[in-house]
């Protein structure tokens, strides 16, 4: 997949970034932290989430369904994985 590989360091650094959001929420838990700071948290890395899948999913339809070079059936496969991703992220 050409566009993880062109994002690499940006996708990377979002992720860490999440990682270090759920620690946050788990050293709030550990310390007994009031509950709505650690709701705080936890909405946070909700967005934060999202904000990677949705990138995740333009670069998908861009580069797997959109793209002018593909053949039917790679678009197709495309539309496929990107139906199916939507759908366990939508559970």
């Amino acid at each position: 997949m050409s566009h993880t590989h062109e994002h690499k360091g940006e996708l990377l650094n979002r992720v860490r970034r999440i990682a270090g959001q759920v620690q946050a929420v788990e050293r709030a838990l550990e310390s007994e932290a009031d509950c709505a700071k650690t709701l705080h948290l936890m909405a946070a890395i909700r967005g934060a989430v999202n904000g990677l899948m949705e990138q995740f999913i333009e670069a998908h339809a861009r580069e797997h369904v959109a793209h002018p070079d593909l053949s039917d059936e790679a678009r197709a496969q495309g539309v496929e994985e990107l139906l199916q991703a939507i759908r366990r992220y939508s559970k």
